[in-house]
């Protein structure tokens, strides 16, 4: 579903990637790990359309995606690609539906299919009796989860998360980290997530890994793939901010 060949990227004098190939299959989830300054987010950036690497090539859906003009390239981004970040970027001044139903919006969706969506998504999530809420009125749980929502709206193909827990404590992080496998086995999606945290890694599907701009370590994990109970994970590793 996904395949980069050869990608690099500098900024002026520092070399940040140096020749990344890798693919992601359909519904695969997978984790891109490494220390700070590896080049994750820039290549995670890169794969979302939001840069443009300096050589090589990222395929989406058998489309060369380094190839299309800044128009074609924002509409593709917003109908194929979703985003989750570590903090939540909901905009204030509007309700969780609200915020949801943005990204159909842009895409030129109608009012009553975008909030059908919406709803759809709400109810999945739990979050049915807060969809009348602004953001300054949810837990940080809750926020992060109208933030997978929005991610979801437009039905991408794939969906791509930078830190997505980071900035949970540990309920939060273990419910997050399942909802992730339950939208994978629902909707088929496809996860790449960048993260430093050891037991979100621990789940994926496969773990890449990043050191000085190029993959040092590809793991398969060799079992079924299976996320664990929410009361498995109530007490995850602490790891580093």
């Amino acid at each position: 579903m996904i395949k980069i060949e050869n990608i690099t990227k500098s900024f002026g004098n520092l070399q940040v990637l140096k020749g990344i190939d890798m693919e992601v299959a359909k519904g695969e989830i997978v984790s891109i790990v490494g220390p700070s300054g590896a080049g994750k987010t820039t290549l995670l950036q890169i794969i979302g359309t939001l840069d443009r690497p300096d050589s090589g090539s990222v395929v989406i859906d058998g489309t060369e995606v380094s190839q299309l003009s800044s128009n074609r390239l924002s509409d593709f981004r917003n109908k194929h690609i979703g985003f989750v970040f570590q903090f939540h970027q909901l905009l204030p001044e509007f309700t969780a539906i609200e915020n949801i139903m943005i990204p159909a919006y842009i895409a030129g969706k109608s009012t009553s299919a975008a909030k059908a969506r919406a709803q759809e998504l709400l109810e999945f999530m739990g979050l049915s009796d807060r969809a009348h809420h602004k953001p300054n009125q949810l837990s940080g749980g809750e926020k992060q989860r109208v933030a997978v929502a929005r991610a979801l709206v437009n039905e991408p193909s794939v969906v791509l998360a930078d830190e997505p827990s980071g900035s949970l404590d540990t309920k939060n992080k273990a419910e997050l980290h399942q909802l992730f496998f339950d939208l994978r086995d629902k909707y088929g999606m496809t996860f790449i997530i960048v993260t430093h945290d050891e037991s979100l890694a621990a789940l994926t599907d496969r773990t890449i890994c990043l050191k000085d701009g190029r993959i040092v370590d590809n793991l398969h994990d060799e079992t079924t793939i299976t996320a664990p109970t929410t009361s498995e994970t109530t007490n995850p590793i602490p790891q580093e901010p």
